[in-house]
């Protein structure tokens, strides 16, 4: 049987989809503690030895230990780029650290590396920290990346006692900073929790001598090519040296985990095996589509599917069901002279039903989920009664048009006032006034409270931005369009998790992507970009190039006038006369607090009404932003300074995702 054209391209992008997919693998192992049965995992170098459940990598089971220095890495090799693919591989990485000091002071120090060479370097004790030695510091030969934690100044160029440094082929980091200034004494013969990250080619250390509960960022590199200094495959590990001050160096445990470049010949080898599988697979999956298909045309009818109707009827505030003829009459016919605005959903009309006027959501027979987020528009938005949220009059399912009748909003979506340039949508000209802004803001705040903590089944709106903010005759916010909407029925119950990341880029937030998951810090993260957009009348795609996407970010950019002391710099000019700088600095503040990278840190909804109403100030916003990190902190170590790596927290959830952002 020959296939059809859509059948070949399915097959095609299933091919495709395999030899990209098994480019990158996953690399990860976890030490919660070290033992001798460790040791066959393991490349221990020299002085390094397994004793007292910890890696000493200066050893003092011998007695003397001046003047050592040793390595101790993981024993496989890891795949860190591809010339051939001109990929590079990312990955984050946790240990504990324990360093105590024999003399006063001590020294020298121990780094966590990367390198293709596990041979320790000939005389590389004392300031060379294992890394290098003298005669190749400086030079391309080591081929090492290192971030060293130096406890003692060898020299002026060196940086001070106890200072973190990330190093490339030499013992002088291109970038320092003191450990004592975030609270860290490195050698305190306590244990020290340290976390190094690879992303986007920048190195970012984070660190505390509490766990992972009270991690901070202590230094973040410049973007550093890895593929310019090292081979495609290294070891990963860490080197420590003593010279005439002595210390113990001790790693307590460590885990690992990141992306891996796939090596060729084992690519095409699966490939080779996996295909031939894969298009039976796929010749019998069309076979079957096809006779379904048929059986299904034979036995279809024009009439409504009853399972839609079950699920609505089901719903004891479902809103009243309207007949076609009815819906076609109020629209004239669904014609393009009624139509109010279009999207990935469908088209919306104007019309009369009952002498009022209405808007009628017709929902496209072409879009994927198009059944799905009916049914759960019309079961959830039918049992809320808010006055910030759009009235859903009823709806309607017959010869397979899907149909949602809702109030008229006579003033449209807000986005159509916000930006100042009239191609971008700006409506006759018309500018909000700051007082607007403001009530429009608070209207979507409480529309937010009442569906997080108001309603008997806590509800998700889970794509609020500012073209589902419709404006009535005086200007009222309501939020309208549960297409994506999900309850929680069960109060032990946080989140709704998904395979389709839902949403709408630049009102994402960045833990979405890697969970899957909506919570309500999801939707206070994209309340706080549309809290800045109303302040800041800026698209947020239309801040600089789409090539850009960091700075693309509207919350990032009003993060970094922030920084600057220029917060005020980020207010729509056209209202800047008729601001209190007081509280339009607030609701920016607010804004940011609901954009923070880490969801633990965004205030609930019920705050930020508070704060909108004067009864509390707006939380606090550190001057720079922080960095995304995953998982959101607190997660693994306990607070105990004896306490072990749990794998678990590391790992995060990435599910089979795709896109239905409208």
């Amino acid at each position: 049987m020959l296939l059809s054209g859509a059948a070949k391209s399915q097959l095609l992008a299933v091919i495709f989809t395999i030899v990209s997919l098994n480019q990158v693998s996953c690399f990860s192992f976890n030490f919660s503690t070290f033992q001798p049965s460790d040791e066959p995992d393991l490349n221990l170098i020299k002085n390094s030895k397994i004793y007292l459940d910890a890696i000493q990598v200066t050893p003092d089971i011998r007695g003397k230990i001046a003047d050592y220095s040793g390595r101790a890495f993981y024993k496989r090799p890891y795949r860190l780029w591809s010339k051939s693919k001109n990929q590079t591989a990312e990955f984050n990485t946790t240990f504990v650290l324990n360093i105590n000091n024999q003399t006063s002071p001590g020294g020298e120090g121990l780094a966590f590396i990367l390198t293709g060479d596990i041979d320790l370097p000939e005389n590389s004790a004392g300031k060379w920290l294992g890394i290098v030695n003298a005669t190749t510091n400086g030079t391309s030969q080591p081929g090492i990346l290192a971030v060293e934690f130096d406890t003692r100044q060898n020299s002026e160029e060196d940086g001070p006692d106890n200072h973190l440094g990330v190093n490339i082929n030499s013992i002088n980091s291109m970038r320092h900073v003191s450990l004592p200034d975030f609270g860290i004494t490195i050698a305190s013969g306590i244990n020290v929790t340290i976390r190094v990250m690879y992303a986007e080619d920048v190195i970012s250390v984070f660190g505390s001598m509490n766990g992972t509960a009270d991690m901070k960022t202590l230094l973040t590199s410049p973007p550093l090519n890895l593929s310019s200094y090292l081979p495609e495959e290294i070891f990963l590990g860490f080197s420590a040296s003593t010279s005439n001050y002595t210390e113990l160096n001790c790693v307590r445990a460590w885990e690992f985990h990141g992306t891996q470049i796939a090596d060729d010949d084992h690519q095409l080898l699966w490939v080779w095996i996996a295909i031939p599988a894969v298009v039976l697979v796929i010749l019998g999956g069309v076979i079957f589509f096809l006779l379904w298909q048929r059986n299904r045309r034979m036995k279809m009818s024009d009439e409504a599917d009853p399972r839609i109707e079950d699920q609505i009827q089901y719903s004891s505030m479902a809103p009243k069901k309207f007949r076609l003829r009815e819906i076609s009459k109020a629209t004239g016919r669904f014609s393009p002279q009624n139509k109010l605005g279009e999207g990935g959903f469908g088209t919306v009309y104007k019309g009369f039903l009952g002498g009022n006027e209405v808007a009628v959501k017709r929902v496209s027979k072409d879009s994927r989920q198009g059944k799905q987020e009916f049914v759960a528009e019309v079961t959830i938005i039918g049992s809320l009664r808010h006055r910030n949220l759009v009235k859903l009059i009823g709806w309607c399912y017959e010869s397979r048009e899907l149909l949602l009748v809702y109030e008229f909003m006579p003033s449209g979506s807000l986005d159509k006032y916000l930006y100042d340039d009239k191609k971008l949508g700006c409506k006759d000209g018309t500018i909000l006034s700051w007082k607007t802004r403001r009530n429009t803001i608070y209207g979507v705040a409480q529309a937010l409270d009442y569906l997080h903590n108001g309603c008997e089944n806590k509800v998700l709106h889970r794509d609020i931005k500012a073209s589902n903010i419709l404006l009535d005759s005086d200007f009222t916010a309501k939020l309208g369009d549960f297409g994506l909407a999900r309850t929680i029925q069960k109060r032990d119950e946080t989140h709704h998790s998904t395979k389709a990341i839902a949403g709408t880029p630049g009102y994402m937030a960045p833990e979405t992507f890697l969970t899957g998951r909506a919570t309500v810090e999801t939707d206070v993260y994209a309340f706080g970009v549309v809290a800045l957009e109303v302040v800041c009348g800026i698209r947020r795609g239309n801040l600089y190039s789409q090539v850009d996407e960091y700075k693309n970010n509207i919350a990032h950019w009003v993060w970094e006038l922030y920084g600057k002391g220029k917060l005020l710099d980020a207010v729509d000019s056209r209202i800047r006369k008729e601001i209190a700088e007081e509280k339009v600095a607030d609701v920016l503040l607010l804004g940011l607090a609901c954009c923070h990278p880490n969801p633990h840190h965004r205030p609930s909804m019920r705050t930020v009404m508070q704060v909108l109403t004067g009864e509390a100030a707006p939380p606090a916003v550190p001057k720079e932003r922080p960095a995304f990190v995953w998982p959101a902190l607190p997660p693994s170590f306990s607070h105990d300074v004896d306490s072990s790596i749990t794998g678990s927290q590391f790992t995060p959830f990435l599910p089979d995702l795709e896109f239905t952002g409208r």
